[in-house]
């Protein structure tokens, strides 16, 4: 049975799938089969800005397609596994799922760009927290409570910020009852109030 699926490749947490540059012709297009891939660009200074997540069934990679240059790094989160696929044998209904892919990850990034430009840092952690509680690094406590495994640089990175900022604003909507900060993760204590401030513009 024809298959599009190369090989199936394991990586740790922190450890680089891909790197900017043209890619090579050894280069495939890849979906999460498990895990979290974080793709994120860093500026000459070394400041990060992560453009999306990539969830398990989504596509990154997509260069290969085009031949064009990749401006970002791929990153797994948690110990992850993707597919390394042939294009020239993607399936129908593999090929829908690209393509409906590509339209949601262009809605994050109209969605990432306006409220970088539009919204105060600490709406922007609110909607970052919000959506890290849609990705394998959620996590659920004995009494129900949300929380994600995300460091500070982590979620600076996610909001277009520097990690020093984001620990003050994170310091903020913890004693306002938003969050309760631990040691690498953070508890969404008042969901349906980190919803209203992400919503808020400046």
């Amino acid at each position: 049975m024809q298959t599009s699926v190369l090989d199936t490749l394991t990586f740790d947490p922190g450890e680089i799938i891909l790197y900017p540059g043209t890619p090579s012709p050894k280069d495939q297009l890849y979906r999460v089969r498990e895990g979290l891939v974080r793709l994120q660009s860093v500026d000459d200074e070394g400041n990060a800005l992560t453009l999306r997540f990539v969830r398990p069934g989504e596509f990154f990679g997509e260069e290969a397609l085009s031949g064009t240059d990749r401006p970002y790094f791929a990153e797994a989160v948690t110990e992850t596994k993707v597919d390394a696929l042939a294009p020239g044998q993607l399936s129908p209904q593999e090929l829908s799922s690209l393509v409906q892919g590509l339209v949601r990850a262009l809605g994050q990034t109209y969605q990432t760009i306006q409220r970088i430009s539009g919204q105060r840092l600490k709406n922007r952690i609110a909607a970052a927290l919000l959506e890290l509680a849609r990705t394998p690094v959620a996590f659920t406590e004995k009494n129900g409570r949300v929380g994600v495994r995300a460091t500070h640089d982590e979620i600076a990175s996610a909001v277009g910020s520097v990690r020093e900022t984001v620990t003050k604003v994170i310091g903020e909507l913890t004693r306002e009852g938003y969050i309760r900060s631990g040691y690498g993760k953070l508890v969404l204590e008042n969901i349906k109030g980190l919803e209203q401030l992400s919503k808020e513009a400046a």
